[in-house]
């Protein structure tokens, strides 16, 4: 890549631009962290926690409101992909496009129907490469798996045919064979859950009898014996499955059918009845057991209940770093977005109090400002172009490839080894809390193609800016001004404001400090690793900085 060092605003021809009074509005505000994607429908959350970065994967719903021409309701059946992204500070996410499972699971011919509502794990596997093992919804009849050596692919299917139908022994008679929740327990055995739906033939209201639960071979490509059932009360859909101080923990959400029979559950213990569509939970020391299992109850209502419009409810219970998570699926987005479309969901987290010993999950508030960032965000390595917390102007569509790789698909086409976001006039992103540290940042990088203008604005989408970068160049390419270390210092929210633009593809950005007095000369150094991942699975980025001491000299560690 070529390297443009401009010192103040470069003289370009303008005329091509487009002009931008206006920035673009933004459906997210820029002091919530829900939902954890401003232009993305995504719902049925899973997750899981890898080199110090959780990642969140998700039904597409995009697909499906693109389908209708962004208008009518979500009727699911044209959802034939998985979104993905990740965070390390629970504040900032990135977005690293799709699984394109239609594409993975061509050749079950016309056994593959749909993706919906996938669970997620991993191991540690043979030869230094991690297993990933991602269970999804075939729409409501069956239930598929892909895997993959890394959390974003690429992924592909290791059979030719769903895992889980209705021919699976213990399956029947199970209404909806699909929402599977999967988990590795202690002794490194796998476990899938699944089914939903109204009562089946031997069932009624207060035990609908379609929940089921199996153990997984070691290759978590076959179930290992018979599914049995899971007695949970009122189930209707969206199992998952944790482990706890060595127990299993099953989640659920219940059906929107009355709760008259609650008195005759002779384990209700004294626990109330379970609101409408409200998520419930079991524990048990022995899974294949159908009376071992101990209801514990609702620990979170349905997103109406919180005024984030009634519809149905999938949650997912993750731990990171010592922590608990909650993430979920409302229709805030679609809200806000007042696009007369409806059933369009939005994937949100909130921090949940979890007892392990005694596996117990608080109660839980669904809310608009979500969880306290974890930490600040680092200026000083790359970050992603794709990575935000809030946007205006942006869209699903604006995600497009850089590279083709045939091996995966993102978006309906070839997946990328990275994504950039196209860019017009008056869109922008931001960033929550990035730390400038006390010397303050001497300049910027931006990673983009495209003729167009960008203002770094601080603290609010309406500041003067605080520099201003213009730049042309057919493909991506590095270009670099020096900014205001006295400005940027300390930790701010940071906006990029795309002006002008002329086909512009934003692809990263990455600010570096001033160098503290006494600092004698500078060194390159290639330690350290990158947070941040691409579609292929590499890491990316530079090294963090750091000061250290050599021969009696100071030096600066840097890329």
């Amino acid at each position: 890549m070529n390297l443009r060092l401009l010192f103040g605003c470069a003289l370009m021809c303008s005329a091509a631009l487009a002009g931008a009074q206006n920035v673009a509005k933004n459906y997210k505000t820029s002091s919530y962290g829900n939902p954890i994607s401003p232009c993305v429908f995504c719902a049925d959350p899973t997750a899981l926690e890898y080199d110090g970065r959780v990642y969140v994967y998700g039904t597409n719903d995009h697909q499906q409101f693109i389908a209708n021409g962004k208008k009518d309701s979500n009727g699911y059946g044209s959802i034939k992909s998985l979104v993905v992204f990740s965070s390390d500070d629970m504040a900032n996410w990135t977005f690293h496009g799709t699984i394109d499972v239609g594409k993975l699971c061509s050749s079950w011919g016309g056994r593959f129907a749909a993706s919906w509502a996938p669970s997620v794990t991993w191991r540690e596997g043979m030869g230094n490469k991690d297993e990933f093992f991602l269970y999804f919804a075939n729409s409501g009849g069956s239930v598929g798996m892909l895997k993959s050596n890394s959390p974003v692919g690429p992924w592909w299917s290791p059979l030719s045919k769903p895992l889980i139908d209705s021919s699976t022994p213990g399956v029947s008679p199970c209404n909806w064979i699909f929402d599977p929740g999967v988990v590795i327990d202690d002794e490194g055995i796998g476990w899938i859950a699944f089914g939903g739906g109204d009562p089946n033939s031997q069932g009624n209201k207060l035990m609908p009898g379609n929940s089921r639960i199996a153990k997984l071979k070691r290759s978590m490509t076959e179930l290992d014996g018979k599914a049995v059932n899971l007695p949970a009360p009122y189930l209707f859909e969206a199992s998952e499955l944790n482990m706890m101080d060595g127990r299993w923990v099953y989640t659920y959400n219940t059906s929107w059918s009355d709760r008259n029979d609650w008195n005759s559950y002779s384990k209700r213990g004294t626990a109330p009845a379970p609101s409408s569509c409200s998520m419930c939970y079991m524990v048990t020391d022995n899974p294949l057991d159908p009376d071992a299992w101990e209801y514990r109850g609702e620990y979170v209502a349905n997103p109406g209940s919180f005024g984030f419009g009634w519809g149905n409810n999938h949650t997912h219970l993750q731990k990171f770093g010592d922590n608990y998570y909650l993430f979920y699926h409302s229709m805030v987005l679609e809200q806000n977005m007042k696009t007369g479309a409806s059933g369009f969901r939005s994937i949100g987290v909130e921090k949940v109090n979890v007892n392990e010993s005694k596996q117990q999950i608080g109660k839980v508030t669904m809310t608009n400002a979500g969880p306290k960032a974890l930490h600040n965000l680092n200026p000083y390595v790359e970050q992603q172009g794709e990575t935000m917390s809030t946007s205006g102007g942006i869209s699903y569509e604006s995600f497009t490839n850089i590279v083709r790789v045939p091996s995966v698909s993102n978006l309906g086409n070839d997946a990328s080894k990275n994504l950039q976001v196209s860019m017009k006039a008056g869109d922008w992103t931001m960033v929550r809390g990035a730390d400038f540290g006390s010397e303050g940042a001497q300049s910027f990088t931006l990673k983009a193609s495209g003729r167009g203008k960008l203002e770094i604005r601080l603290q609010n989408i309406g500041a003067a800016p605080a520099a201003t970068l213009e730049f042309y160049s057919p493909s991506i390419e590095e270009h670099t001004i020096t900014v205001d270390p006295t400005v940027f210092k300390g930790v701010k929210n940071v906006y990029f404001v795309f002006t002008e633009s002329s086909s512009v593809k934003f692809d990263a950005w990455q600010f570096a400090e001033t160098l503290p007095d006494g600092i004698q000369s500078v060194v390159t150094s290639s330690n350290g690793a990158s947070a941040v991942y691409d579609l292929s699975g590499r890491k990316s980025g530079s090294s963090p900085r750091g000061i250290y001491i050599k021969d009696g000299k100071k030096y600066v560690e840097r890329r």
